[in-house]
């Protein structure tokens, strides 16, 4: 458990130096990369707790490990999905998914996640098992009755939100917006052809690359973003 905490500290200050000092645009594929990375750390810190034996000792087979396992293997990659959902949508359908319904189902699945697990978290220090439903029958567990009402109503809460995210995916296959060629100003060449994709993607005319997929604020270039197959010649210039 310490061990895998090296390689998940380096993955996770690899993914905040990409977006440090960059231009962001909180757009719903974003804010659900984001809270991956929120959840995926929060779920990692606890894990760190269980790799001391002396206070796994006391945490082991409790709620606390049922909040860590299901912050960090669980909701961040189910976060993971819908990031690849929201992006990906128009590319596959050739229309936009609504952005106003992508927000709301974004905070409410959000704050629903932690208003679920954290209390969990709490309830495993107290020291109440795992697979009990309650903790009725426990004197000492008996007056923490009410947080385990908290959390079923933050999870209905949070899977009724999924019924926003249903909607907005349906609606948007034959009513969204038409998407753009490039919605999300990204560089790599998928995003140079119409979608959805026609077969052969180039039509057997592979395009010249230039740069590296992941370029990004190319030095004297006017836009923040120049794509990976637009020559030299033609890209804007800063004055």
């Amino acid at each position: 458990t310490m061990a895998i905490g090296v390689p998940s500290a380096i993955k996770t200050f690899n993914w905040l130096g990409t977006l440090w000092g960059g231009r962001i645009r909180f757009t719903s594929p974003m804010l659900f990369a984001i809270g991956f990375v929120s959840l995926f750390v929060t779920g990692g810190v606890s894990g760190l707790f269980l790799a001391q034996p002396s206070l796994d000792l006391y945490l082991h087979d409790g709620y606390f490990v049922v909040a860590h396992f299901h912050m960090i293997m669980g909701v961040a990659s189910i976060f993971g999905i819908f990031t690849a959902t929201y992006y990906w949508f128009p590319k596959m359908f050739g229309r936009m998914m609504s952005e106003g319904l992508g927000k709301l189902h974004f905070w409410i699945t959000f704050l629903g996640v932690y208003a679920i697990f954290m209390p969990m978290h709490f309830l495993g220090m107290v020291g109440h098992p795992r697979r009990y439903p309650s903790g009725e029958n426990f004197a000492f567990l008996g007056p923490l009755q009410g947080v385990h009402l908290f959390i079923s109503i933050a999870a209905f809460v949070t899977m009724a939100g999924q019924l926003i995210f249903l909607y907005n995916f349906f609606w948007s296959m034959k009513r969204g917006k038409k998407a753009e060629v490039n919605p999300w100003h990204a560089t790599t060449l998928e995003w140079t052809v119409p979608s959805p994709p026609p077969h052969d993607n180039f039509a057997g005319r592979p395009p010249a690359v230039y740069r590296g997929p992941y370029e990004y604020a190319v030095p004297d270039a006017v836009e923040d973003y120049v794509p990976q197959h637009l020559a030299p010649e033609l890209v804007a210039k800063a004055k």
